[in-house]
């Protein structure tokens, strides 16, 4: 796709309040997050604007959330009609922007996705399945597109998002958001990079607490800007948090809605998803019309948020100093993407291993997860995961998931399927599943049931 010859000049709006999903019914992700933005742009009259066009949402299918992730025991038992809207309306603006029918989009959808990972046993971050991670599977799938960015502005780092991509050098992730050290999910450091295949196309920036719009904006100028003019991808993606903000109730930061619209101008992504952003009355209604008014191309100044005065919302010299030396640091680590020897690597072994400890705060499973990389030389290589899933009651959940990525060459096809089979025969799995994107067909075995089904 050439991202200078586009048919339209209207931007696309999706919304989904999701009214029958809630964690609890107080809880801050929950369906006021949208109506008030509705009210507000309705009351503007921002939807009667001929740069507007608003799009209903419709369902993803089965597929579609079984091409991105392994949920467990079934795809069906993860997710919801919420979830399937949600998801889908991001796909109605991806279908609309292919078709020429927009020139971008926004999808204001709820639940949420950028904590989910590749392998799903439960909600994590209040997220079930990847909206954004979906929506870049299926404009691979669909549409042949092959570079692609995502750019997280979240003030949560979007763990879920880089654990998908980790090892795809042709989707680059980047993330900036609160430290993690101070922060749910406690990840996202600089030496998060990417694995051997794909080494720097994961980025991130860990910003300190108080961190205001010059800071954000240091990033995007000095670091992302100037990586995404090297990288050249066919789309841009934002994941769009907005919990970056002085008022919200779950994180540290100091950014104003005009520092997210001037962020977005800057930024100019082909498609926008809504991730998180708590301060429901105070700040999203603002900050979602600044950014609808952003991406149109229309005058935005006059979008500030009510408890907002000028000069309130200082950083200091040294945490500026410390946005610059990461933004030098991260750097770095682009411009050397290229110097890992992967024959080195291959000489010494055919595989690439890590270990992770996830824990689903939701729901309160821990998991216990080994994944290996194959090292292949003609393909981006099979991915093989062990994953034991601790539930509240104690009950472990063991699986085997094979990953075919959407280049995978015949070989790695045909050991991953025999890997596969190893793992039905063996009997040390609940369950074991395969994902070949190539053929685009999902397999699940159930040990208990002695039962094998596809994902459609």
């Amino acid at each position: 796709m050439n991202r200078n010859c586009k048919k339209s000049e209207q931007t696309g709006l999706v919304f989904f309040p999701a009214f029958d999903w809630r964690i609890t019914p107080t809880h801050p992700e929950r369906e006021e997050r949208l109506l008030y933005t509705r009210d507000q742009i309705f009351e503007e009259g921002i939807m009667d604007l001929p740069q507007i066009r608003e799009y209903k949402p419709r369902m993803a299918s089965f597929k579609d959330i079984a091409r991105t992730h392994i949920c467990v025991p079934g795809v069906r038992d993860q997710v919801t009609e919420a979830h399937l809207i949600s998801a889908g309306g991001a796909l109605t603006l991806a279908d609309a922007l292919m078709a020429g029918e927009i020139r971008n989009g926004f999808a204001m959808i709820r639940p949420p996705g950028h904590h989910a990972m590749r392998v799903v046993h439960g909600n994590r971050g209040f997220c079930n399945i990847n909206n954004e991670a979906i929506l870049v599977d299926y404009l691979r799938k669909h549409y042949r597109l092959k570079k692609i960015v995502i750019v997280d502005t979240d003030v949560h780092h979007g763990d879920g998002t880089q654990d998908i991509f980790y090892h795809d050098p042709d989707v680059l992730f980047i993330s900036f958001h609160q430290d993690g050290r101070t922060l749910f999910p406690g990840t996202g450091f600089t030496n998060e990079a990417g694995g051997p295949a794909a080494f720097g196309r994961t980025l991130n920036v860990p910003m300190p607490v108080g961190t205001t719009d010059e800071g954000i904006h240091y990033i995007l100028d000095n670091l992302i800007l100037p990586v995404l003019e090297e990288f050249q991808p066919d789309l841009i993606i934002n994941s769009a948090g907005q919990d970056n903000h002085f008022s919200d109730p779950l994180a540290n930061m100091k950014v104003t809605t005009q520092g997210y619209a001037r962020l977005n101008e800057k930024l100019s992504p082909d498609l926008a998803v809504l991730e998180g952003g708590y301060a429901i009355e105070t700040a999203l209604p603002y900050l979602n019309t600044g950014i609808i008014l952003a991406m149109a191309g229309m005058d935005y100044s006059n979008v500030v948020e009510p408890d907002y005065r000028p000069g309130m919302l200082k950083m200091s010299e040294e945490k500026m100093a410390l946005i610059i030396e990461l933004v030098h640091e991260v750097r770095t680590l682009w411009d050397h993407r290229n110097t890992i020897d992967l024959a080195a690597l291959r000489a010494k072994n055919d595989f690439f291993s890590r270990q992770k400890t996830i824990f689903y705060d939701t729901d309160g499973i821990n998991e216990q997860q080994t994944e290996r990389l194959r090292l292949c030389p003609d393909c981006g290589g099979y991915l093989s995961i062990v994953s034991q899933a601790y539930h509240y009651h104690g009950a472990p959940q063991n699986i085997l998931a094979l990953s075919i990525p959407f280049n995978g060459c015949h070989e790695c096809r045909e050991e991953a399927y025999s890997e596969y089979e190893v793992g039905i025969d063996k009997k040390d799995y609940d369950y074991v599943y395969f994902q070949d994107r190539v053929s685009d067909t999902y397999r699940c075995y159930s040990r208990e049931k002695d039962q094998e089904w596809e994902e459609v």
